[in-house]
Parts: structure tokens; C-alpha cells; sequence
């Protein structure tokens, strides 16, 4: 089964980018064994972001199988992201 990807669709610009950074590294510290983190500048694969529809950063993107299940733009939560990704594995 493969694992969950996180993509975290971001810009160095972007002030809530900037606190998004520290919950999206602890959350792939704690579950980086589990799922996939990505972190994708949207200035530098301006493609993909358009391929994905991103019209707002942060905006984080969870898949499994290529298939998105999950959506958030702007900051979120540690918790949030947590079980997601826990819902995710089951």
C-alpha cells in the first residue's frame, strides 16, 4: 500500500508560509514514517501549482494513490494534518 503524500505548496515570500514551515517539519518528524512531505515553491514549479489548481499559499494538498483527499489553504493545524493523514493510513 503506498503511503499518503503531504504537498505543502508554498512561496518564500509568503508571511503564513513562514508559520505554516514549523508545524508542516514537526509533523513530518513525527509521522515522516508513515507518509511523504513535499514542500513545492510555487515560483520555482509554477506548473505543477497550476496543475494542482493553486490559487492561494500555503495551500496543502494530501493524496494516497494519486488521488487527492484532502484540501487546506492557509495556515493549518499540526492536528488537523495529523489525522488526516492517520485517516488516511486506515
Amino acid at each position: 500500500m503506498a503511503k499518503p503524500i503531504l504537498m505543502d505548496f508554498y512561496a518564500d515570500w509568503c508571511g503564513p508560509c513562514r508559520m505554516q514551515t514549523p508545524i508542516i517539519d514537526a509533523l513530518a518528524k513525527e509521522l515522516g514514517e508513515k507518509a511523504d512531505f513535499k514542500k513545492i515553491n510555487v515560483d520555482k514549479e509554477g506548473d505543477l501549482a497550476a496543475k494542482k489548481g493553486i490559487l492561494v499559499v500555503p495551500t496543502i494538498i494530501l493524496e494516497k494513490d494519486g488521488v487527492e483527499l484532502k484540501k487546506w489553504m492557509g495556515v493549518t493545524s499540526k492536528e488537523e494534518l495529523a489525522k488526516a493523514i492517520n485517516d488516511a493510513l486506515k
